[in-house]
């Protein structure tokens, strides 16, 4: 189990990211229009600066929704590897059987 301040800062990210994340695309997306104008492209950028550096997707951290274990995670099933075997193994993924040949 991961701390839970880590756990608890994450979600704080996660939730920053979500508020923030129309205006960042909005922003970016007025960035790339703008790419003949320096004024317009400056005033702009320093907007985006000015942002939350937590709303930025690049410091969200994937996490087990189990244990909040950060390494071995898993995309497709939004779980840590160890956290996968053992609800596999107790047929709680629906789907998912061990391989045997």
């Amino acid at each position: 189990m991961a701390k839970k301040s880590q756990v608890a800062r994450d979600a704080k990210r996660r939730a920053m990211y979500d508020k923030h994340s129309a205006r960042r695309a909005e922003l970016k997306a007025k960035l790339k229009a703008s790419w003949d104008a320096p004024m317009t492209r400056s005033e702009i950028q320093a907007e985006l600066q000015s942002m939350p550096r937590n709303s930025s997707p690049t410091r969200l951290k994937n996490r087990c929704a189990v244990t909040g274990r950060s390494r071995g995670y898993m995309r497709k099933f939004g779980l840590s590897r160890i956290s996968f075997r053992e609800m596999a193994s107790e047929g709680l993924l629906p789907g998912i059987r061990k391989a045997s040949w």
